[in-house]
């Protein structure tokens, strides 16, 4: 018997789904519900290694790095996932954050399963995109031993960038390797080994938490409101208004008025409807506090 996924638990049985295939319908999905709600308590137990890394990544940006993504099959994908959101969602450059996935992009949508066994091809990736010391790499495997992460995580190490594992089995080799380890024990899976399920769930919390977090801390989000995000269609101009409408509590006109005049930039339409001044006078205060809203509000 090929020993390689011996004693990784989310390749063990789940007691709760042995006679699933004997439910009607809503019993095959109540297990599956039952089993998902304990994804956001194991996510929440790691909490404190999260923290940990989310200052990581926020310093990173600081000093000009990034955050890489690296997995292959579904961890891939959310890695590509939450990648490709922070653009929209943030207005940041799409090469702050990247997901890189074995067998590449069209991994992403077609299965390319043998990619994911070399080291190498994990290591080339990384070279290829010239990841220095400044940046991250968060290497993402429910199993934590899938070589074609392993490879950019030592890669990444050997140039002095910071190391991040993110896996649903505590003591992996990736926990071994990285700076930070955060290991969600979502347990075996409803279907024995696919771990798209609840796995692929708690994964995806914690990249949504990673990446949400750290924008917070350096100020694209003001309040609870997403001050940064690209108004390049109608939906989300009038996305826009309504930040506004929330932020400074003027009406629907007042908000459209203010955000022509701003060029179509929020923060800018809140500083000059908070503080009465002209548009000039709120790009100033914004480059004063470093285009931190906040700070640019209470100068």
């Amino acid at each position: 018997m090929n020993p390689l996924l011996n004693h990784v638990l989310t390749e063990e049985r789940n007691p709760a789904s042995m006679k699933i295939d004997l439910e009607t319908t809503e019993g095959i999905l109540r297990i599956i519900n039952q089993e998902d709600q304990k994804v956001a308590a194991a996510v929440a137990a790691e909490i404190p290694q999260i923290a940990r890394a989310v200052d990581l990544v926020t310093d990173a940006f600081k000093k000009g790095g990034r955050l890489f993504y690296v997995g292959a099959g579904t961890s891939g994908r959310l890695g590509i996932l939450d990648a490709s959101e922070c653009p929209p969602t943030f207005n940041v450059g799409h090469e702050l954050v990247q997901g890189v996935m074995a067998g590449g992009m069209r991994a992403a949508v077609r299965p390319v399963e043998a990619s994911e066994d070399s080291e190498q091809a994990g290591m080339s990736a990384l070279k290829r995109r010239k990841v220095d010391a400044r940046d991250v790499v968060a290497g993402i495997a429910a199993s934590g031993r899938t070589p074609y992460t392993l490879g950019a995580m030592k890669y990444a190490k050997s140039v002095g960038a910071k190391v991040l594992s993110i896996t649903c089995n505590p003591g992996s080799q990736m926990t071994a390797l990285a700076d930070v380890s955060i290991a969600p024990v979502a347990g075996p899976e409803v279907v024995t080994g696919s771990t798209r399920m609840k796995s692929g769930t708690a994964q995806k919390l914690v990249l949504n938490m990673v990446t949400t977090a750290s924008m917070i801390k350096l100020g694209y989000v003001y309040s609870n409101l997403m001050i940064h995000v690209q108004m390049k269609n109608e939906k989300l101009r009038e996305r826009g208004r309504r930040i506004i409408m929330s932020a400074t509590a003027v009406d629907y006109a007042t908000a459209d008025r203010a955000l022509k005049q701003a060029k179509g930039d929020i923060k800018t339409a809140i500083v000059m409807l908070q503080r009465k001044v002209a548009r000039n006078e709120a790009l100033r205060r914004l480059k004063q506090a470093k285009q931190n809203l906040r700070a640019a509000l209470e100068e």
